[in-house]
């Protein structure tokens, strides 16, 4: 499970880069932009994507373009969640994106909505209003912070169907990672050069520097969760919980402990609620399958 763990690890740096990044004087805009030259570079070095199924005329480039544009803006909206909202607030609105998914998948993909998915569903919504909820006396929230908050919920589900549309297609994931990368690249760019020429913002080394470390890291969790299912091919509901709840895990002890972030009691129960909500969901077959036998 080390794979799990370091996918884990370089998910919750990826949004301690994004904390840190205004008070180091980094432009995030220009990070994100950066961030996508390494993760593609990245991406053909190591995974080395098949690309041929892109030359199909049925290739599925209408979803692969929306997922072009989709991530790096989710990326910049995560960013100001991060800074407004905290870290654990901000993780787990993204891992409990998983209920949207869930949701997607029973209306769009014909999966069947079993007890057990449906208690982890139930679950999961209870979880996201105590985490969402501030405790007595904490400072005001940004005004935009909230809605901030669920765009990243909602902007990821909106990513896994476009994913799982563009496997649909029976397109490979690293190629479908691959063009999404440079597509973000080539949008972000345009936007930063616009930016350069109204005098709004100028790179720098420093923002460059940071962008590639954000790369490396964002690269570095999806490198060593497909490590991690290739490790444990024959549980992939397992490496999936275990790296959504590792995450949720670390993103709660690094907010709390190393940031400050102040969480009440029913916060801490959300956070609960939480961890159990993605393993019911993620589980499912495999929990069916042992009380199948007590019925």
């Amino acid at each position: 499970m080390i794979h799990v763990l370091l996918a884990a690890a370089c998910s919750v740096l990826v949004f301690v880069l994004l904390k840190l990044a205004r008070a180091r004087g980094v432009d995030v805009a220009q990070a994100v932009t950066w961030n996508y030259l390494a993760a593609s570079v990245l991406c053909a070095l190591l995974l080395r994507p098949p690309m041929a199924s892109l030359q199909h005329p049925d290739a599925p480039w209408g979803p692969l373009l929306a997922l072009g544009v989709l991530l790096p803006s989710l990326f910049i909206v995560m960013a100001f969640a991060v800074r407004e909202a905290g870290i654990v607030r901000t993780d787990i609105a993204q891992r409990l994106s998983l209920l949207l998914s869930l949701a997607a998948a029973f209306v769009f993909f014909g999966e069947q909505p079993g007890p057990v998915k449906l208690a982890g569903l139930a679950l999961g919504l209870v979880a996201v209003l105590c985490i969402l909820l501030r405790p007595v006396g904490a400072t005001p929230l940004h005004p935009r912070a909230l809605p901030a908050l669920l765009t990243v919920w909602a902007g990821l589900a909106v990513v896994d169907v476009m994913l799982k549309k563009i496997a649909a297609a029976g397109t490979p994931s690293g190629a479908s990672l691959q063009v999404s990368f440079v597509i973000a690249l080539l949008c972000m760019l345009l936007w930063q050069g616009s930016r350069a020429l109204r005098g709004q913002t100028r790179f720098t080394l420093r923002n460059f520097g940071a962008g590639l470390l954000l790369g490396a890291l964002n690269f570095g969790n999806i490198l060593f969760y497909v490590m991690a299912h290739k490790a444990l091919p024959s549980q992939p509901a397992v490496v999936f919980a275990s790296m959504n709840i590792g995450v949720v895990v670390l993103g709660t002890l690094v907010g709390a402990f190393g940031f400050g972030e102040r969480l009440s009691r029913l916060n801490w129960l959300g956070i609960a609620l939480a961890v159990v909500a993605i393993a019911l969901i993620t589980l499912a077959p495999l929990i069916t399958l042992r009380l199948a036998p007590l019925f």
